[in-house]
């Protein structure tokens, strides 16, 4: 079986959706979603060390990585949205059944899919993605509530400086155990697309937009409990963003769950693809 992974496209509602690719499609699938700034170059690692148990898909959302960014004047960049072409991609490629596995961002996208259709997810793989108001740290709190209350030049600055070179070196370094390990390479893919032309301004529509999440936690918690998927949580217990009692917090509502502290922060895949694989195989591939 190979583990190559590969480089495709599909048109989703008239888009262009990127997604990485690699295993056996006849083996138990993972969809993979990305946070912010980043895309599915976050998963570039991880992907062939899973490729010889699982099929694995990881889509760039609209207006990420290498999928259609259109201007926010042709497209409405809301969460519902960024879900609705992951799940069209779903059903273009004629997924079944899935693992999620969900990185900050991921977890909105991703359990927006698992609401609809419950009965095809097989499992969370939650790395630092929230679902919990005691789960958001102050670091998001002090950039996010003052634009939620009202949008304007002033309450969009530090916003602004998040999507910044400066903020996005900073949220693959935090935490870290040993930052010379975490390739530079990260920050610099992604801050070139988040330079691009008008990209900042609907990546604040996405900020913006992020208190339909927290509006949404109740609905999510809810199902969690009702369906109780087999969860694997991997968290970076250093991260400022999503911060530990986020991940303890899902103890509440599932039963079925394994969690695993990491030495690392937001981003956690550079220093411990290995550790992650493994502990992935041993819940999921028994």
């Amino acid at each position: 079986m190979t583990t190559t992974t590969r480089y495709r496209s599909a048109t989703v509602h008239g888009r262009k959706v990127f997604y990485r690719e690699a295993g056996d499609p006849t083996a138990p699938t993972i969809l993979l979603l990305h946070g912010l700034p980043t895309s599915s170059q976050m998963f570039r690692d991880l992907i062939p060390a899973l490729a010889d148990r699982f099929h694995l898909v990881a889509p760039d959302y609209i207006g990420f990585g290498h999928s259609d960014a259109p201007d926010r004047g042709e497209f409405a960049y809301t969460f519902d949205n960024l879900a609705a072409h992951v799940e069209g991609l779903v059903d273009v490629l004629g997924l079944e059944s899935y693992i999620l596995y969900m990185q900050d961002y991921g977890g909105p996208v991703g359990f927006r899919l698992f609401t609809q259709r419950p009965e095809r997810v097989k499992g969370f793989i939650l790395q630092n993605t929230n679902a919990y108001m005691e789960g958001v740290g102050d670091a998001p709190k002090k950039v996010l509530l003052p634009l939620w209350e009202k949008r304007t030049p002033e309450t969009e600055a530090p916003a602004r400086e998040l999507l910044s070179l400066d903020g996005t070196k900073f949220q693959w370094l935090v935490g870290a155990r040993d930052p010379e390990a975490v390739n530079p390479d990260n920050w610099i893919f992604d801050q070139a697309l988040l330079d691009r032309p008008g990209t900042q301004d609907y990546q604040l529509d996405l900020l913006e937009n992020y208190k339909t999440n927290v509006a949404l936690y109740p609905q999510w918690q809810a199902a969690f409990r009702i369906h109780k998927p087999k969860t694997l949580i991997i968290w970076g217990q250093h991260d400022p963003f999503f911060i530990p009692p986020g991940a303890r917090a899902y103890l509440n509502d599932l039963s079925d769950v394994k969690l695993v502290w990491l030495d690392a922060g937001h981003f956690v895949l550079d220093e411990n693809t290995p550790k992650v694989a493994a502990e992935i195989k041993a819940v999921f591939a028994g």
